[in-house]
């Protein structure tokens, strides 16, 4: 299902699939500090509360949690929700921008992953669920563990 390795993974917003219908997914660069990177290496990292605003034309990263190491210089006073910059080609900033001023959209992160040693954060444009829809979701997935586990029991 997804197309990283595991081991590069470091946070998945599954809550989003819940929440959102979602589409267009876009990857982009994250501005951190050093003391961040480090815990983003032991994966001491929280996305499911985050989201994404525009502001002066440029994206930013709200409410993701980056718990500091133990370890972090005396010197370095680490904030932990901190409001970190993507890093998005301008073309693809123009689209976001247009559809959620247009269309009523929500820009979302949904996964933070390692490639190539540098740290990147997949977006999506997402629309929100209604209840119904949310039944729906609930019944299908609980409709396909039925049908792992009658699988599982047949020889």
């Amino acid at each position: 299902m997804t197309k990283y390795p595991q081991q590069s993974l470091i946070a998945e917003n599954k809550r989003a699939r819940f929440e959102y219908h979602l589409s267009d997914f876009i990857e982009s660069g994250l501005s951190l500090l050093g003391w961040e990177v480090k815990s983003l290496r032991a994966k001491r990292v929280q996305i499911t509360e985050s989201h994404i605003i525009i502001r002066k034309g440029e994206a930013w990263l709200i409410g993701a949690i980056i718990t500091p190491l133990i370890s972090v210089s005396s010197h370095v006073i680490p904030d932990q929700t901190r409001t970190r910059k993507l890093l998005l080609k301008k073309k693809e900033l123009v689209k976001l921008i247009g559809q959620v001023e247009r269309r009523g959209y929500t820009i979302v992160p949904i996964k933070l992953y390692w490639k190539n040693n540098i740290v990147k954060l997949t977006v999506a444009l997402g629309k929100g669920k209604k209840l119904h829809d949310k039944r729906i979701s609930i019944k299908e997935r609980d409709w396909q563990r039925q049908q792992a586990r009658l699988k599982k029991l047949k020889p």
